[in-house]
């Protein structure tokens, strides 16, 4: 009877583990923060004057070498990065921050959300780790604020990397942009499961394995963060847009877009490349929104091989 009582037990513990919400929150942030320590990624709250920003930093104190500063997207945080992050730590500082607004950096309404806004907290972070100068790497909302911060802090970046950013209107609209048109509905704000599932499907070509219970945290989250996450959109989307601006930026940068992105449609990436006076353009084929998620290795090929030139 006893050892039908344990394994009784021990298979409701694997159930929850499995599937619990809760169970899936703690894995999820137990083993991002292993994997980020395993690559050597150090988390520092830094405060910034206006507010303290979570971040992510790696060789800070050895100046000899470049930095790189890393920017996530809408809705996301720092631990997007860190499988990418991994293939620079030995030859760069780097900074990889959660947003205002975003992961543990917080959130409140009173904040600025727009992408100015956001690159000069950037800029204050890299002042208070005593960086002068970074190249600049950004993803969708993250891509949006790399061409803003090198149109304001030219001076400060080294080279600038957009990754499928926003900023620019879409020649062809992508699923994202049809949903809304057709429907009024907006992936990104999640009411159920369902339409996280729905939501995610879109994020990736490629996603990486993410446990069922990991899952289902991130749809509950999803789920309560959803007037801020509309709050937060409200402030940078269709404002500050780059349509005049990107001819004013003269940093080299390199354009990079996954062929298959379902939220922003590469037909935008041809505009950009032709926008920027200094720039190249890499298409990953095959590849969704999140090409340092899904192709890590690569996409970090491609972008080492870009900013060694410089």
């Amino acid at each position: 009877m006893k050892k039908i009582t344990v394994v009784l037990l021990l298979a409701v513990a694997g159930y929850w583990a499995a599937t619990s919400p809760t169970a899936g929150r703690w894995i999820y942030a137990a083993a991002t923060t292993v994997e980020a320590s395993v690559y050597g990624l150090e988390q520092r709250t830094v405060d910034i004057g206006e507010l303290p920003m979570v971040t992510y930093v790696s060789g800070i104190e050895q100046k000899q070498k470049p930095a790189i500063l890393m920017i996530h997207g809408f809705s996301a945080d720092r631990d997007v990065w860190p499988r990418f992050a991994k293939h620079f730590v030995e030859d760069y500082r780097l900074v990889i921050p959660d947003l205002a607004g975003h992961g543990d950096t917080g959130y409140d309404p009173k904040w600025d959300y727009s992408a100015p806004a956001q690159a000069k907290r950037l800029a204050a972070l890299l002042e208070a780790l005593d960086i002068q100068q970074a190249h600049v790497i950004g993803n969708s909302m993250g891509g949006f604020i790399t061409a803003w911060f090198a149109r304001m802090y030219p001076e400060r970046t080294l080279t600038a990397a957009p990754m499928d950013p926003a900023g620019l209107d879409f020649p062809v609209l992508s699923d994202m942009h049809k949903m809304i048109e057709a429907q009024g509905k907006n992936p990104f704000f999640v009411h159920n499961r369902a339409d996280f599932d729905l939501f995610y499907g879109m994020t990736m070509e490629q996603p990486p394995f993410l446990p069922e219970s990991v899952l289902a945290a991130q749809a509950q989250d999803y789920q309560q963060r959803r007037e801020e996450l509309v709050l937060i959109e409200n402030g940078f989307y269709h404002h500050d847009w780059l349509t005049d601006e990107l001819q004013y930026i003269e940093t080299p940068s390199l354009v990079m877009w996954g062929e298959a992105d379902r939220i922003l449609h590469v037909s935008a990436a041809p505009l950009w490349q032709q926008k920027l006076p200094n720039s190249q353009l890499h298409i990953f084929e095959g590849i969704g929104h999140m090409p340092m998620v899904e192709v890590p290795a690569e996409a970090a090929a491609v972008y080492r091989q870009f900013i060694e030139a410089y």
